[in-house]
């Protein structure tokens, strides 16, 4: 999985984000921490998204997936677009090592 797709599916999930106004406040929270978290490690500019450059395990990313994965059962219903993206980044994430 390239950085470039990770950062493309990160985009998306700010696009939709940005045009849905009934994500609750906590929701929003969650997930610009969770957000910030990838890319805080991707710009780490690391072989492997999830860790440091040394190739230990990034404490930022690690355990992203399984916190990403809860947040898209709770948009399930309302927000399909939304979940389907996370479960993209989650996919993503998972083919990365994360």
């Amino acid at each position: 999985m390239t950085h470039e797709k990770l950062r493309e599916l990160l985009s998306r999930v700010h696009e939709h984000l940005s045009t849905s106004g009934s994500v609750d406040a906590e929701s929003r929270r969650m997930l610009g921490a969770l957000t910030r978290d990838i890319e805080r490690a991707l710009g780490r500019g690391a072989v492997d998204p999830g860790t440091t450059p040394g190739g230990a395990l990034d404490p930022a990313a690690a355990g992203t997936a399984p916190r990403l994965e809860s947040l898209a059962v709770r948009f399930e219903a309302g927000h399909p677009g939304l979940a389907k993206t996370l479960r993209e980044l989650i996919d993503a994430l998972v083919k990365a090592g994360i």
